[in-house]
């Protein structure tokens, strides 16, 4: 190679950070907003007198207007552009954090969470799309670094969020978005190319297949909260579990009549995309109702503070963050599918020494635990690249919203599905083992999945 050739490729390498940047900032500041809230919630009852239904809306309305937004939000970006839509997407979100951060009111505090969640809808899917057209090096290390941010966004959520409650006004857990999502929104408008998306998948919106899948989504999202806090026999959760499977089945038939679906479901026929999609649904089961049972176990029955057990996941955001720029050398050399696979049996392997803890056991039993999840998500970031890969890049939105939506759904469901292992037996800590053991059973799934369908 010529040494123009070189200079030339090294310019391009160094542009291509500031848009990594761009996606990982948006894909950090979405996830954490997801768990920061919790910590803060007796906080927001205290303040302004809102009864326990009105704090699970403030709780749950992001993550029910987020997921049940996702797939129409990657369409948008495929259809007038992956920068417009992700700037939109920003200011919706910020916007919304003001409101939320300067409610006189729980009912506008559960108004600007809904807003929220519908900027984050248009935002994720973006991120990832803006990703899809980079060569398969640069794509593999930006969606490296955007699942990064968003394990460290997942893992640090609980600390910034008791930590703002203990020494802050709550509105700080809102209003520390504004300053950051102005910072993205203008990193947004310089580092990603105006030429992205809009062209090339077709110009209609599929209004359609959008309604029936924010109809699918919304009612499956909400049905999953509510039967999972009121039980699954609970009026409400019954009728949201019949609107899903309805309009679940509308959106097959509005995909399938569409002269330009929404979701082409033909991609599910793609060994790749059906297959990470599947590896990302598990790690997300097994993973996210882990971290929900664990915080409650270090505290109810390790004795931990609140506090120590917000610290506790600390090392694992530090490894994925550590451990993810090598993550790409590491497929380099054994693919894809091995990589991915030995991530999964890593986290596997820590969930069942979390398994072992018992009553009287401290830091020093749990770290191995932590350790083996934080490094081995990180070796899961070929996922998302896998996932985008194997699309046509027109459609790229799209992918990112399946991708996201997938990862979404999955962390509800996981801490239902673990919670009633857990439940099963008449003693937590008991219940608590038997939940892990059954996470990692799922994980070890993914892995071998992963291996069957990755390159």
């Amino acid at each position: 190679m010529s040494s123009l050739a070189v200079g030339r490729a090294g310019r391009r390498a160094t542009r291509v950070w500031p848009l990594f940047l761009v996606t990982g900032l948006a894909g950090f500041l979405t996830t954490l907003d997801n768990t920061v809230v919790t910590v803060a919630v007796p906080s927001i009852q205290r303040d302004l007198g809102a009864s326990l239904a009105a704090l699970e809306w403030v709780a749950t309305g992001y993550i029910l207007t987020f997921a049940g937004l996702m797939l129409a939000g990657g369409r948008l970006a495929d259809v007038h552009g992956h920068r417009r839509v992700l700037v939109a997407g920003l200011a919706v979100f910020t916007v919304a954090s003001l409101g939320a951060g300067l409610a006189g009111s729980v009912e506008v505090l559960v108004a600007a969470r809904l807003a929220q969640g519908a900027g984050a809808a248009l935002i994720l899917p973006a991120t990832l799309a803006v990703l899809a057209g980079r060569e398969e090096r640069q794509r593999s290390m930006g969606v490296a670094v955007w699942m990064a941010s968003g394990a460290a966004a997942l893992a640090l959520g609980p600390v910034a969020g008791g930590y703002v409650s203990q020494h802050a006004h709550w509105s700080w857990v809102f209003l520390a978005n504004v300053p950051l999502g102005a910072v993205i929104i203008v990193l947004a408008a310089v580092a990603v190319p105006t030429g992205e998306g809009g062209a090339g998948g077709g110009r209609e919106l599929d209004g359609g297949g959008a309604v029936a899948s924010v109809v699918f989504l919304g009612a499956g999202t909400y049905a999953l909260i509510h039967g999972g806090a009121h039980g699954w026999a609970s009026v409400p959760a019954v009728v949201a579990l019949i609107v899903c499977a309805g309009g679940g089945a509308a959106f097959v038939v509005a995909e399938r009549r569409a002269r330009e679906p929404m979701v082409e479901l033909g991609l599910f026929r793609v060994r790749s995309f059906a297959g990470g999609v599947a590896a990302q649904v598990l790690w997300g089961l097994g993973v996210n109702g882990v971290f929900f049972y664990t915080a409650i176990f270090l505290q109810g029955v390790l004795g931990f503070t609140p506090t120590d057990s917000g610290v506790a996941f600390v090392p694992l955001a530090l490894l994925v963050v550590v451990v993810t720029p090598v993550v790409p050398l590491v497929e380099r050399w054994l693919g894809a599918g091995r990589t991915v696979a030995a991530g999964l049996v890593l986290v596997a392997g820590g969930m069942a020494l979390a398994a072992t803890l018992e009553a009287g056991d401290g830091w020093g039993r749990l770290l191995p635990a932590v350790c083996a999840i934080g490094v081995g998500s990180a070796l899961t970031m070929p996922l998302g690249s896998a996932v985008l890969g194997a699309v046509p890049e027109p459609r790229a939105g799209v992918a990112g919203g399946i991708f996201s939506v997938s990862r979404e759904i999955s962390g509800l469901f996981g801490i239902a599905a673990v919670g009633v292992v857990v439940h099963a037996s008449g003693d937590f800590a008991t219940g608590y083992a038997a939940g892990l053991l059954a996470a990692a059973g799922l994980v070890l799934a993914g892995a071998l999945i992963s291996l069957v369908t990755l390159p």
